[in-house]
């Protein structure tokens, strides 16, 4: 099956996982899909509108001097005409044309949105290189750089480009009106812009002033109103979806509708950021980028309530805090992280110029918001975001309605609900191991099957590295491979993925893994558990870091009848391995500095290196999405009876 031409057999599939209720709420979609082809209303006239959702008297001032610095030649780059997305560079950006796909050279076809074949790269182009330009966030950049610097060539190129997209998209024609987190993230991009652009001279002729521009907001928030993501597909979307209506109906709240759109946002976001997070504070798609993209949403859209005087339910802050929480306690010596799970470079609320820190900035906004533990990491670097956004949001402490609430005493390492164990050992060694649920939802859309998987890394390198994700649409063999079990740190039997996959986001049949053990305190840390993908074989993997012999010990064992196995370890890119035998020696240098491990390698099993293998793909790491490079991966093969378990050790030299 190709991506963009799904079959019969697929839409079994995939209506396998919905619920009575889901199928219902989809039918009604598809009933007002065909009714609103002929049916698009006019926007309500509106008079006397205003935008009073400014940044405080003095904010643009605290920015520091380093992060403004980055802002603003990311800002010159753009107002040349260059940007870079998903390992593509394009330098139409002085007058670009919103439908054109520079990976592929197609062109989104015309028509009425739902009718356009987005999944099919032959007729559409990669729709992520369409999409992305038209989240609007690199135009939230020269609004920030103009707030910086006062220089008004960065609103004129914003007010430029917002005329064009606004004039080239009607509502409900083209790819741009397809997909609801395109939406609520450009809603979310055009407050910020307002208020970036709030003391430029043109800023209400272009919104609150411009017939177009209510027209377009209007139709957004309509459309998001309509057709919620539901039930199986209540990820990390119908979060976007519900903060961009929630801040353009707070920000913008100049419509008849706005009150009730900002209302049913409200309780949308506060029910769907429970459900989509642990207890823990982790994000239960066990996707770290999508963990990171929820906190900045959430964190974007109490901004907006708190800037409006709109009172929010205090579970929304404790979701918040336990997420800032959360991500403080897993990232390693460099402030990285796990790379687990799917990852699209996707982000809330942009406001910086490259080089910053994404997470880094994340957690220095949870400082400003909701203090910092006496265990957080440090955190030196600086941004423009923060700042700014703190400067609307009111402090959790100082907030009347938070609740008091139990913060974690020390740095948590097992996180019981999300299956995720961090083990940290001298010399900056940090092992995440896992053993979670499969995914999120019935659909698990952005799952990898990577039961019992582990990435290590030393002093913030990755020296047995999760490989990535490289794509979505487009390249289904790559999307295959970046999702198996070969293609994580785990053991493979019969040459089968553990969980089954339905397509590039659907799983039909989800591994179920339990923790067995786990002390991540004392001399020796520990950790073990199991998983029945492989039914009626059991997977049980052990792992030991001694704090001592620098040493992580893994042993591997199936409980069940006589299989083939392939037990797999992916070097990091920066890792250079000399296999002999059963031993790789690894190399890699790290702030000028030599370093080293010792692999040894359980003896029952041949082992081969493998690098920048296409057919079929093996060797691979993506660093982001649509880049890849090749990368050692280190491959076992052989069969297991069940009497004895495969023993890797890992050593760590100096």
């Amino acid at each position: 099956m190709t991506v963009g031409s799904a079959s019969a057999g697929w839409y079994l599939r995939r209506l396998s996982r919905m619920g009575p209720r889901e199928i219902g709420g989809r039918a009604g979609d598809a009933v007002r899909r065909r009714r609103w082809r002929s049916a698009r209303p006019e926007c309500p006239s509106v008079t006397g509108a205003r935008f009073t959702a400014v940044l405080p008297a003095g904010t643009i001032a605290s920015v520091p001097p380093d992060a403004a610095k980055r802002l603003v030649a990311e800002a010159d780059r753009l107002l040349a005409g260059h940007v870079e997305y998903f390992g593509v560079d394009r330098d139409d950006l002085a007058d670009p044309d919103w439908w054109y796909d520079p990976k592929t050279g197609q062109r989104a076809p015309w028509g009425y949105a739902f009718d356009v074949p987005y999944r099919d790269e032959h007729a559409a182009g990669d729709i992520k290189q369409i999409w992305e330009l038209s989240r609007h966030q690199y135009l939230t950049v020269l609004a920030a750089a103009y707030a910086v610097t006062g220089n008004e060539r960065y609103a004129e190129r914003v007010a430029e480009h917002l005329r064009s997209w606004w004039a080239s998209n009607a509502p409900l024609r083209g790819a741009h009106w397809i997909s609801g987190i395109e939406l609520g993230i450009r809603l979310l991009s055009w407050v910020w812009i307002r208020r970036l652009l709030d003391d430029w001279p043109g800023a209400a002729a272009l919104f609150e002033d411009n017939p177009v521009a209510r027209h377009q907001i209007w139709h957004h928030q309509r459309w998001l109103a309509a057709f919620p993501s539901r039930g199986s597909s209540a990820n990390n979307h119908v979060i976007a979806e519900a903060a961009g209506q929630f801040a353009a109906a707070c920000a913008f709240g100049w419509f008849p509708a706005s009150p009730r759109w900002r209302s049913d946002a409200l309780r949308s976001l506060e029910r769907h950021l429970k459900s989509n997070t642990f207890g823990s504070g982790l994000n239960r798609e066990l996707a770290t980028e999508y963990h990171g993209l929820v906190l900045e949403l959430g964190l974007a859209a109490l901004a907006e309530a708190d800037a409006a005087g709109v009172p929010v339910p205090a579970s929304v802050r404790l979701v918040l805090l336990r997420m800032t929480d959360a991500l403080a306690a897993v990232v390693d010596s460099r402030l990285r992280p796990p790379r687990q799970g799917d990852a699209d470079d996707g982000h809330g609320l942009v406001l910086d110029g490259t080089g910053t820190d994404r997470w880094a900035s994340l957690l220095a906004t949870g400082d400003a918001v909701f203090g910092r533990l006496d265990w957080w990491p440090a955190v030196t670097a600086t941004d423009v975001r923060t700042p700014l956004l703190t400067a609307l949001i009111r402090p959790y402490a100082k907030n009347g309605t938070a609740p008091a609430v139990t913060r974690p005493p020390r740095r948590p390492g097992h996180f019981t609900d999300a299956g995720m164990t961090i083990l940290r050992g001298p010399g900056e060694i940090w092992c995440r191991c896992d053993g979670g649920p499969h995914g999120f939802l019935s659909i698990a859309a952005h799952a990898h099957a990577d039961a019992l998987s582990l990435e290590v890394r030393h002093d913030g390198v990755d020296v047995l590295a999760e490989p990535g994700t490289y794509c979505y649409h487009g390249e289904p063999a790559w999307r295959r491979y970046f999702r198996s079990t070969l293609g994580h740190n785990t053991l493979q039997l019969d040459g089968a993925d553990q969980s089954v996959s339905g397509g590039p986001f659907l799983w039909t049949r989800h591994a179920r893994s339990r923790v067995l053990a786990a002390e991540t305190s004392g001399d020796v840390a520990r950790w073990c558990a199991e998983h029945d993908g492989y039914r009626p074989s059991v997977h049980r993997r052990r792992v030991e870091l001694a704090a001592a012999s620098r040493e992580l010990r893994v042993v591997d064992e199936v409980r069940g009848p006589g299989r083939s196995v392939r037990l797999a370890f992916h070097l990091g890119p920066a890792i250079t391995a000399d296999l002999a035998g059963e031993r790789a020696v690894l190399t890699w240098a790290r702030d000028g500095e030599e370093r080293s491990a010792v692999l040894d390698l359980p003896e029952q099993l041949r082992w081969r290196a493998h690098r920048g293998e296409s057919d079929p793909p093996l060797g691979w790491y993506s660093a982001g999405f649509g880049r890849k490079e090749p990368a050692t991966t280190l491959v076992g093969t052989g069969f297991t009876d069940g009497a004895e378990g495969f023993t890797t050790v890992l050593g760590f030299r100096g």
